[in-house]
């Protein structure tokens, strides 16, 4: 790990991601809306922010992502759902990734190691108590998208690494309206963790979805 892209790097996660890489001896880029105006719901912010990094990364973190939409609240049942809520929370948890693994090519090393933070609840093996409903679908969308783009970065890219992972619940300003009675780790510690896992895998194992102690999730 010698040059790393981080984006989403000002939520609490990705600056615990930054401060780590930093600490390991890194070149550390970051981008995100708060620091750089990149959305990653529109081609053209995408497109820009990039061309402002340079290339050669050998190492991307992908740390975006919603519960809900304008402080409203994740639907409990189906009666809940609204369109507009759905679209909202598919384009920045599905399509926005999908948008930056579909520009990331030129920008990689020879072997790169890609890691896009999903989430357990977008596990659909793993579903037992339903709800959820637009944060499930989109992570489950992503889970998708990311198996997709290792395939097609394993011809270009021979070696590389692209796998979706669950952090657990990180004890941010993000979860903690949601965390409950579920055990957070501290940010840093969750940082530790992912980065562990991402350099322990594999070309075997891209395409795959992993939480942060390296445990494969299903599907």
């Amino acid at each position: 790990m010698e040059k790393v892209l981080i984006i989403g790097s000002s939520g609490g996660i990705g600056m615990a991601l930054a401060a780590e890489i930093s600490d390991r001896g890194a070149k550390c880029v970051g981008l995100s809306r708060k620091n750089d105006g990149l959305d990653i719901r529109h081609a053209a912010s995408i497109d820009a922010a990039l061309a402002k990094v340079g290339d050669g990364f050998d190492t991307v973190i992908i740390a975006t992502g919603v519960l809900a939409i304008d402080g409203r609240q994740p639907e409990k049942s189906l009666s809940a759902i609204t369109s507009d809520q759905m679209a909202e929370v598919m384009a920045v948890n599905a399509i926005g990734p999908a948008m930056l693994l579909s520009k990331l090519p030129p920008l990689l090393a020879e072997q790169p190691r890609i890691g896009v933070l999903s989430a357990r609840v977008g596990s659909i093996g793993d579903n037992r108590i339903g709800g959820w409903h637009s944060y499930r679908a989109s992570k489950a969308a992503l889970n998708q998208i990311v198996r997709g783009a290792a395939i097609e970065l394993s011809r270009t890219h021979k070696g590389s690494v692209c796998v979706a992972l669950h952090p657990g619940t990180i004890a941010t300003p993000f979860t903690k309206p949601y965390a409950g009675r579920h055990k957070s780790t501290p940010a840093p510690d969750a940082a530790q963790n992912l980065l562990n896992v991402l350099i322990g895998l594999g070309p075997e194992q891209s395409g795959g979805f992993f939480d942060y102690a390296g445990n494969e999730v299903p599907w």
